[in-house]
């Protein structure tokens, strides 16, 4: 179902093509109008030439609205003849469609508004966070049933419908009989260097990207059910205001397993928002407390209570994972990827081994959200795990596509395999690290 937008500047909505029975289709968001901008020009400067396209609106008063069209959006000021334009609107998990019965005037291409349906729908209208609705001229609604009446928009989405492929073969291997071993692999798992018991991996991304989600995934396969010990949810803003370090234990009252996820608060565009560089260093080197409360004016100094001035190897990361979301890496904004590659550039010299996870797979794409085992399959996925790599700049093997449980009650066994493959490759990098560490120390021994 549609996730409502938590308001201008939130990035929750989510449009799922079986919502408007679309099926074997998956959908490339275009066009976020909290992120590029509530204006006819940013709509068309993404949009144009592109279909068929999903326009979507929403409201505060919750209502999910918009039109779809074959015909690509153009700024010739005419109307388009599409037989298939239909505009549609959701009253609780009922979908209402209405179609064009003049298909001559089903779509006009203005410049300065949104998408522009018949003279009946405009979203964002005169280049404004606001719908123009005026049923009965081409396209037959209720418009209290479609919109409340409430003609401000929160949030105005465009995606581009193209067909889904799914492999005759998977592409990468995945064993789905195998969450016992996996588990038991990482329950005993002892770190090469003896001065270690818990291998720390720290989760570093944007906000809304299901960070604090991945620890509580894990440790709900761990407990056997589903559990939220981790803050987490949908903002703006990160809801992880604080460095935290989280052990998860085998079981309620079992043993702490031999890994420690540190989270982060979530990277933002904004200058003075989110972490800055230096916090994100001295957590590599093991500076910071646990429930260091970041502050994105400054970072901690040495002198400040809490800062470890002597860290052990027991207190460093050891392997960085990055956190993306799969259904919006097209349209990550240039100064989140800056931000991320600067990390990148600070961990690169520090010798430390990186991930990427790929979150939200099942939002991403329909064939994964009927099957999660489709994963390897579908060739969308396999696109987006690319363009991660090409963004962050990490080699295609080192990105692992996952699905965090968000609103499920009950655990789901293949999504654990995939949550708990996550886990082994971190704790395969982190050996990495180790033995990395164990040569240098070898080369300054023997002086070579």
């Amino acid at each position: 179902m549609f996730q409502s937008s938590s308001g201008i500047n939130g990035s929750s909505s989510i449009f799922r093509p079986d919502e408007l029975q679309l099926r074997n289709v998956k959908l490339k968001l275009l066009y976020k109008a909290s992120i590029h901008g509530f204006t006819g020009a940013a709509f068309h400067q993404h949009c144009d030439n592109k279909s068929p396209t999903v326009s979507v609106g929403y409201n505060k008063s919750g209502y999910v609205f918009g039109g779809y069209t074959r015909r690509p959006f153009t700024q010739s000021g005419q109307f388009v003849n599409d037989c298939e334009a239909f505009l549609f609107s959701f009253s609780g998990r009922m979908l209402e469609k209405y179609p064009c019965f003049s298909a001559s005037y089903a779509v006009k291409m203005i410049n300065n508004c949104g998408p522009y349906f018949g003279e009946d729908l405009i979203l964002l209208n005169g280049s404004q966070p606001v719908v123009h609705s005026n049923p009965g001229k081409y396209y037959n609604f209720n418009a209290r049933q479609m919109h409340g009446n409430d003609l401000n928009l929160t949030e105005c989405e465009v995606y581009q419908v193209e067909e889904t492929v799914i492999m005759a073969k998977p592409w990468r291997l995945v064993i789905w009989e195998t969450k016992t071993e996996l588990m038991e692999s990482i329950q005993f798992y002892k770190p090469l260097n003896n001065s270690v018991t818990q291998a720390r991996v720290l989760l570093v991304g944007p906000v809304g990207v299901g960070k604090s989600s991945f620890f509580n995934s894990i440790n709900s396969v761990f407990r056997g059910h589903v559990t939220s010990q981790a803050i987490s949810g949908s903002s703006s803003t990160s809801l992880t205001t604080q460095f935290r370090t989280f052990s998860v234990k085998a079981g309620r009252e079992g043993k702490p397993l031999p890994l420690v996820l540190c989270d982060t608060m979530g990277l933002e565009e904004n200058v003075g928002a989110g972490p800055v560089i230096d916090d994100i260093s001295n957590i590599l080197k093991g500076h910071l407390p646990d429930r260091y409360q970041f502050n994105p004016s400054g970072p901690l100094q040495s002198e400040a209570h809490g800062f470890c001035k002597s860290p052990d190897l027991k207190d460093k990361i050891h392997c960085v994972t990055y956190v993306l979301d799969a259904s919006k890496i097209s349209i990550m904004s240039t100064k989140i990827e800056e931000k991320l590659k600067a990390i990148r550039r600070t961990v690169n010299l520090m010798g430390i081994p990186q991930l990427l996870l790929l979150t939200k797979i099942d939002e991403a794409c329909a064939l994964v959200r009927e099957d999660i085992r489709n994963v390897y399959r579908s060739s969308y996925i396999k696109e987006l795990m690319q363009e991660a790599a090409a963004r962050v700049g990490v080699p295609l093997s080192c990105i692992i596509p996952v699905k965090n449980y968000s609103e499920e009650l009950e655990l789901d066994t293949n999504t654990d395999i995939l949550l708990l493959s996550a886990v082994v490759q971190m704790i395969r990098f982190v050996d990495n690290f180790f033995d990395d560490i164990s040569g240098q120390l070898s080369s300054l021994t023997t002086g070579k």
